[in-house]
């Protein structure tokens, strides 16, 4: 059983910037892609960005594109999402999940465990 637990979430105005860190149990991590996903109240789940085992590729939504940056230590089991330039619309529950091997990494359905979630709110 993996557990997945964030950390990083706050309350930040527009233009700020978080990190969220998500460090995963197990001595697996370095052998799964993982992702981070976000929820607003009202809206279904959706994709931010995600990493391949090694770190070597990255994807990102066309909505964060140019201000967060997806990253991993796997000598430490954590994964990070480092958010500049933050605006309203990135208010959500952000959640960090570790992928299925063969599934889109872009899609919840490409994921099988995931995080309780960290909240992120950003004051206009």
């Amino acid at each position: 059983q993996v557990q997945l637990v964030e950390s990083g979430g706050g309350l930040v105005q527009a233009g700020g910037s978080l990190t969220l860190s998500c460090t995963a149990s197990g001595r697996t991590f370095s052998i799964y892609a993982m992702g981070w996903f976000r929820q607003a109240p009202g809206e279904e789940r959706e994709f931010v960005a995600s990493i391949t085992r090694g770190g070597g590729s990255t994807f990102y939504a066309d909505s964060v594109k140019g201000r967060f940056t997806i990253s991993r230590d796997n000598a430490k089991n954590t994964m990070f999402l480092q958010m500049n330039t933050l605006k309203p619309e990135d208010t959500a529950v952000y959640y960090c999940a570790r992928s299925r091997p063969g599934y889109s990494l872009t899609s919840t359905t490409g994921y099988d465990y995931w995080g309780q979630g960290t909240q992120v709110t950003v004051s206009s």
